[in-house]
């Protein structure tokens, strides 16, 4: 019994085995990505800052509307 008890703690600690381990499964799955091309990164990011400038303006109006509808309230009220 005391035996395999000294097996398992000797088992249990290795770190950089672990960390070795992690490393060789990383670079596999990272090998199985497929990289986009210079082209679809340049449409996505041109895609990803239209959505954001339509995003802004829409805000903006709603936050001016809404601006507009308190002063409203307030000039009515006082």
């Amino acid at each position: 019994m005391a035996n395999d008890e000294k097996k398992d703690k000797k088992k249990s600690f290795r770190p950089f085995a672990a960390l070795r381990k992690w490393g060789r499964e990383m670079r596999s799955e990272l090998k199985k990505v497929v990289w986009p091309s210079a082209k679809q990164i340049t449409n996505n990011t041109l895609v990803a800052l239209v959505v954001m400038v339509v995003a802004a303006v829409v805000i903006f109006a709603f936050d001016s509307l809404a601006s507009a509808a308190v002063d409203l309230l307030i000039r009515i009220g006082g």
